[in-house]
């Protein structure tokens, strides 16, 4: 498929789709006019980029465990190394639910005074844990 095609079915842009090429995240062929012609499974690979891109992990980061998360290929160093991801991720897991807990009492603070006509109190910033 083309370029045009893959940004359409996984929802990146084509400039984004460059961008995984120059890191080599992903390949394309080039067809005699010199245009990029990916594989079915380009689709899916774009859309696991992308996840790993959302989870917070670096593009060097995705390109050193994607022989893993695709061929099943791991080394004891690319081991450690999806661990120190999967924490981070992790840390990141409990910092959001610390951030919307928050923010549940601050709403529920705030729906409670609309009732009551009392003034909203200023809620502080949320705790901070490295």
């Amino acid at each position: 498929m083309r370029i045009g095609e893959l940004a359409a079915r996984t929802g990146v842009s084509v400039r984004a789709l460059r961008y995984y090429e120059q890191q080599n995240l992903l390949t394309a062929e080039r067809g005699s006019s010199s245009h990029r012609r990916y594989p079915e499974s380009a689709v899916e690979r774009v859309r696991l980029i992308q996840q790993l891109y959302r989870a917070g992990l670096t593009s060097r980061a995705i390109v050193g465990l994607l022989p893993c998360v695709v061929d099943d290929r791991a080394t004891p160093a690319l081991i450690r190394q999806l661990a120190v991801e999967r924490e981070q991720i992790d840390q990141r897991i409990t910092n959001l639910v610390r951030t919307r807990d928050r923010l549940d009492a601050v709403i529920t603070n705030a729906t409670d005074n609309m009732f009551t006509g009392a003034v909203c109190r200023a809620a502080g910033p949320p705790d901070r844990e490295s």
